[in-house]
């Protein structure tokens, strides 16, 4: 079904949107490494699939293979289709180790794991801080060597609230492997941990030329959604306020 997607979805995608590419030759030929990519926009994995001659899996959240009805079936299908594996991130914790699990047994396979590091996309297009679960324990668990990734100008294509999407190209940098090897057996040790992950989030910076940013891309959203509800109830006082001046 892979083969299939790639074909049916990767073919049209490359031709309408021309994504560029740079760096093609990091990515081996054939055994386990992981790529860890920035995250800008729904689309990114279906870009950085569409360009390589490999199958690439990703994790995605379990609700899209869950939803009832005709249309749930068919996004379930495209998501198994196109290498994205179901997790569960109703409990922090356990989606964490069912994360960790997934690409313990992709990599082990001898195949190309994809991970964002951030945990989720960047609301402002901005990179943020690296999230050291997930990431930093696959590698040091199976040893693969970390690919960094940058997508650049995904989020263009199909900012929030638009339904059609801006024919543009988009660009992908693919960095040079990252041997974490002198780690090895220390996959428990949140000090190692974090000094890994942010290794490849500077490298992902410096491919992308995004503003870092040292929170949580979840912690920004969270002030924004905050922000945002103050806005509006702030707007509703003055327009009370208003109303009762008349």
């Amino acid at each position: 079904m892979y083969g299939a997607m790639k074909v049916s979805v990767g073919v049209p995608l490359k031709l309408a949107f021309r994504p560029w590419v740079e760096g093609l030759e990091n990515v081996p030929a054939d055994g386990p490494a992981i790529l860890a990519s920035n995250h800008l926009s729904f689309s990114d994995s279906f870009f950085l699939p569409a360009v390589l001659d490999r199958k690439v899996t990703f994790i995605a959240k379990a609700e899209y293979f869950t939803t009832p009805g005709v249309k749930g079936r068919m996004t379930a299908a495209f998501f198994k289709g196109v290498g994205q594996l179901p997790v569960d991130r109703s409990g922090a914790r356990g989606a964490g180790e069912a994360a960790i699990r997934s690409g313990v047994e992709v990599l082990e396979r001898g195949e190309l794991f994809g991970i964002y590091p951030e945990g989720t996309r960047s609301p402002d297009g901005r990179l943020y801080r690296g999230k050291p679960g997930g990431l930093a324990r696959v590698a040091l668990a199976t040893g693969a060597p970390v690919i960094p990734v940058a997508m650049i100008d995904t989020e263009k294509i199909q900012p929030p609230g638009k339904v059609m999407p801006k024919l543009m190209r988009p660009g992908i940098r693919i960095g040079e492997p990252l041997d974490f090897s002198r780690y090895q057996g220390m996959e428990h040790d949140r000090f190692v941990l974090r000094a890994v992950t942010d290794e490849v989030m500077y490298e992902i910076m410096k491919l992308s030329g995004q503003e870092y940013v040292d929170i949580y891309a979840s912690a920004a959203k969270r002030r924004i959604a905050e922000a945002a509800k103050a806005e509006r109830q702030a707007q509703k006082a003055r327009e009370k306020e208003h109303s009762g001046a008349k």
